[in-house]
This record gives C-alpha cells, structure tokens and sequence, in this order.
C-alpha cells in the first residue's frame, strides 16, 4: 500500500519560528525503493512549526512534575550520556543497544507532524528522527510478535516527579505491531536540527503522530516484542479514560472534555480553536489499519 501525505495545514495553524533553522530535505542517499510507502516529505518541509520556545516550554513529562513549566525547569538533571536502549521479547537479536550506535546505523530525516494532546491543545512539531521499523528490523522481529511494548527511564534521583503516585512508575506504552511499523511513526532524536532537549524526551523518543500525545513515549530505555497486548500507563491509571489504541478522534469525547476542537499552543490569550481532524489528519495513511473495528469502543 503506498502512503500519500495529506497536507491541510497552513502558516495560520501554528506559530513560525522567527528564522527557520536547520532546515532539511530527506537524506540524498536514500534509493527510490527506499521511498516507496513514505509521505510526501517535500510538501511537510513547507509547513513553519511552533517556535523552539513553544515546543521546549509547554510540556507534559510528570517526570520532571505535572505543571506544563516543570519539565524544562527540571529536566536537565537528566544524564542522557551514555544511553543504552534494551530490544528484547520476540526478536532475532536481543541486547542492550548504544544509542551512539543505533544512530550510526539509522538514516536520519526530517519530520513535520502535528501533535495533538488528549488535553484538547495542539502543536505543530518539527522532529529529527528515523522510523522505528528500521529499528525493529534492525534487532530482527519474529513471526510471532503482535505488539510492541516500551519502557522510559526510572531515575528517582534525577527526576522528581517519580516521588509523586500520579502514575504508576516507570511510564509504559505500546503499540500493535501494524502501528509501530508504520512509515509515520518515528524515533524522534532532534528538534529543529539539534538535539532533542531532555524534556521533549531525550535522547530518543516515540511519536506516533495519529494518537494523542502520551502514547509517543519519551526518554525509551527498553523496547519489547511480544504477542500479547502490553500494559500502558495511563490505562492502567484511569481505563474508563485512556484506552489502549487512543487514535485521535473528534467523534468521541473524553470523559470530562469534549474532543472536536483544539486550542492551539502560540496563540497568547486570545489562542483560537479549530476543530479536531480524524486520526489528527492523517486518516488517509493510517485509517486502512483500524478497518471493521468500531473507534469509538477501542478508544
């Protein structure tokens, strides 16, 4: 199946950055067959994103606290050199993998994704990163694996949200395996052109650009391949709230909000709303893999 990039987004749906830095086009290296299934990536490269100031102040990582300011103002007490992820369960070549060496092995690539939180703001990020199925393929995943688990770093004495019982620690996710291979979903390792900052989840985070904002993970110490639906933390918090799949859906509102509008992060006071697109406006590529399923129960 080949994936068209579905671009509605314009300069008046986010904040531009005041100079444009870093800005790339896919690595010339990568060979025609290597493009087939991909977005059009050339189109995404037009679109201005917040600026690094909103995208680097405004964030969710209980981590770090529950305040949107907590993680910037914490988040540099964590050590993100040397960084080992473990890649276990249902694959070929389990261990624990140097991220120096996962990104000397990874073809690197820029992104330009909305991202939408279950909160009811959104963003428009632009990520440096490579696509997770690179990865998976990399340590060789067996027939037998159905989904794919992931695990953020437990560090009590360089993160300090971890001593409050908000969630369950450490923070978990997971992914059908369909969804993690997917061309849309990246490893994200730099914003910008730089390097991720430790709170937007560095040195290397998930984003799933389809879901609301906690299934993309951050900060990834362990990675998992199994062939039964693995736990994920906010389900296990509140289930009636956060479902498994949590695939961006204006048709099916959360428990205490409505879900059909969105305030977008950059707009000051008066930030305007607009209304919430299916699969966060990505349901051309990504819709054909929840087909028969009724969205609104596997929320």
């Amino acid at each position: 199946m080949a994936y068209r990039w579905k671009n509605t987004l314009t300069r008046d749906d986010a904040t531009p950055e005041a100079v444009f830095m870093n800005r790339r086009q896919i690595i010339a290296g990568l060979s025609g067959a290597a493009l087939v299934g991909l977005p059009d990536i050339a189109r995404a490269q037009a679109l201005e994103p917040n600026s690094w100031e909103d995208i680097t102040s405004y964030n969710n990582y209980y981590e770090f606290g529950t305040r949107k300011e907590d993680p910037a103002r914490n988040a540099h007490m964590l050590t993100t050199s040397p960084w080992k992820v473990r890649i276990d369960g249902m694959v070929d070549r389990p261990g624990d993998y140097d991220f120096a060496d996962i990104m000397a092995k990874m073809t690197i690539e820029e992104r330009i994704y909305r991202l939408r939180c279950v909160e009811a703001w959104s963003m428009v990020v632009p990520w440096n990163g490579f696509e997770l199925a690179d990865l998976l393929r990399m340590a060789g995943v067996k027939p037998q694996a159905k989904y794919v688990a992931f695990e953020t770093a437990l560090r009590p004495d360089e993160m300090p949200g971890v001593n409050s019982r908000v969630l369950d620690w450490p923070y978990v996710e997971g992914l059908r395996l369909d969804e993690a291979m997917h061309p849309l979903t990246i490893m994200a390792t730099g914003l910008y052109g730089k390097d991720i900052p430790n709170q937007n989840g560095a040195p290397m985070r998930l984003v799933v650009p389809w879901k609301y904002g906690f299934k993309s993970i951050k900060s990834i110490v362990r990675i998992t391949l199994t062939d039964t639906q693995p736990p994920t933390s906010w389900n296990k918090s509140n289930a009636r709230e956060y479902g498994f799949y949590s695939n961006v859906n204006p048709n099916v509102p959360h428990r205490r909000w409505s879900q059909d509008s969105e305030r977008v992060v950059g707009g000051g006071l008066f930030a305007k709303r607009v209304p919430t697109q299916m699969f966060n406006g990505y349901a051309d590529e990504v819709a054909g893999l929840y087909e028969g399923m009724n969205l609104a129960k596997f929320y």
